[in-house]
């Protein structure tokens, strides 16, 4: 509700400003133009973080994020038998067996706990 109180407090400023003649019927449209154009982008930036963060507690990826890793691949590829011996890729199964394996105990004790829970009432 402030919004709306402040939209209407915003355009009752302007009318007076053009009722008193401190303000030509063009400054008053460019102040308007102008604060929708800001309260657009501050809305847009809003959405946008928003949707952001959904998308991230979904588990997607970004597609930047996803093409940057296609790249990778494809140079690790093009490597050939020298890509295969190389330690970061080892490092990077072993991150990804600790993160499987976490996210395994991780709902093992979510189970547990809900049981708990039933057992308890």
């Amino acid at each position: 509700m402030s919004k709306n109180s402040d939209i209407k407090a915003t355009i009752k400023s302007l009318i007076e400003n053009l009722q008193l003649g401190n303000k030509s019927g063009t400054e008053v449209a460019q102040s308007v133009n102008l604060w929708l154009k800001e309260g657009g982008e501050a809305l847009k930036v809003k959405i946008e973080d928003e949707v952001e963060r959904s998308v991230s507690k979904m588990g997607f990826v970004k597609r930047g994020e996803f093409e940057a890793l296609k790249q990778e691949v494809a140079a690790l590829k093009k490597g050939g038998a020298s890509a295969k011996k190389s330690p970061a890729k080892k490092s990077a199964k072993k991150v990804v067996k600790k993160t499987a394996a976490k996210k395994s105990t991780a709902k093992k004790t979510a189970a547990k706990k809900r049981t708990a829970k039933k057992v308890s009432k």
